[in-house]
């Protein structure tokens, strides 16, 4: 069951004036109202999953967090949220259920919705777990020499990306579309995982192989290079996290991380945002979706 939190916005000026804004789009504005249906569709990282306190509301499964960039875009617009994600979710479980007694994402989506936000496609084909598990376990065989992973994989995690993600990205867009015409849809980016370069100090916390540092780089803004291509032809707007993630990933201090490491970090779930990260992804989608 979709479950809805409304709250009161204190400050959308001050929100808007903090988030870096995208485009020249009008403000979005309820179809129904003078408060705006938001419904929150998406991934782990749209979850917020890793980040306590949990919605308790939500099956224990999808691991979300009231610390999600959802919850915080709706705390500060006054949106009426109805927050669906899911830890772990896929592109196909937008149309069939995630686990049994789960409804279908696109469930919570209907007519009258004004505005839609969400993050998929990492968890197709598993690419975000399959690279870094694999990444990180060559990573130690090697003691953080060469490039292993790319080694052993090559195109394998792009190729995989073109042929099934992309259309999949492409399809789940629509079918929002088609059951909310009038809504506002943006689809985010994955803000980066790691550096552009290797940091040795980092090892310990991301034991990745200083070659492979840049491959898993490129793996993800293919991914996210997809998300933009699919919205652009969907008539989604692409909420783009790169400029704002730089500098916030893993190998970062604690303060100065969006993104947990997989070791010594503070998230139950390793390899995700922050409390901090998803606050940056709040700021992004409300400037970027100009919402008010």
């Amino acid at each position: 069951m979709a479950t809805r939190t409304r709250t009161r916005s204190l400050s959308l000026a001050a929100a808007l004036a903090a988030a870096a804004s995208i485009g020249l789009a009008a403000p979005a504005q309820a179809t129904g109202g003078d408060t705006l249906d938001y419904v929150a569709l998406g991934d782990s990282f749209s979850a917020g999953s890793g980040i306590l306190p949990l919605d308790p509301a939500a099956p224990l499964l999808c691991a979300r967090s009231t610390a999600n960039y959802p919850h915080v875009v709706a705390q500060r617009t006054g949106a009426e949220l109805t927050d669906v994600t899911c830890g772990g979710a896929q592109t196909k479980d937008f149309a069939a259920s995630q686990y049994p007694g789960v409804a279908p994402q696109l469930d919570a989506v209907d007519a009258d919705t004004d505005v839609v936000t969400l993050t998929i496609g990492g968890n197709d084909n598993n690419t975000f777990i399959g690279a870094i598990t694999a990444c990180g376990s060559a990573g130690v065989i090697s003691g953080g020499k060469g490039s292993p992973c790319k080694d052993a994989n090559g195109d394998k995690f792009t190729k995989e990306i073109d042929a099934s993600t992309y259309p999949a990205l492409k399809a789940a867009l629509r079918a929002i579309k088609d059951k909310a015409p009038d809504a506002r849809v943006g689809i985010l980016g994955y803000p980066w995982i790691i550096p552009a370069k290797a940091d040795p100090t980092c090892f310990a916390k991301m034991p990745i192989a200083s070659g492979d540092v840049p491959y898993l780089r490129d793996l993800q803004a293919h991914l996210n290079r997809a998300v933009q291509r699919a919205a652009s032809e969907t008539g989604a707007t692409f909420v783009d996290m790169a400029a704002a993630s730089e500098g916030h990933d893993a190998c970062k201090p604690k303060g100065t991380r969006w993104i947990e490491p997989m070791l010594f970090g503070t998230n139950f779930i390793p390899v995700h945002p922050n409390a901090i990260g998803e606050k940056g992804m709040a700021d992004q989608a409300i400037g970027v979706l100009k919402l008010g």
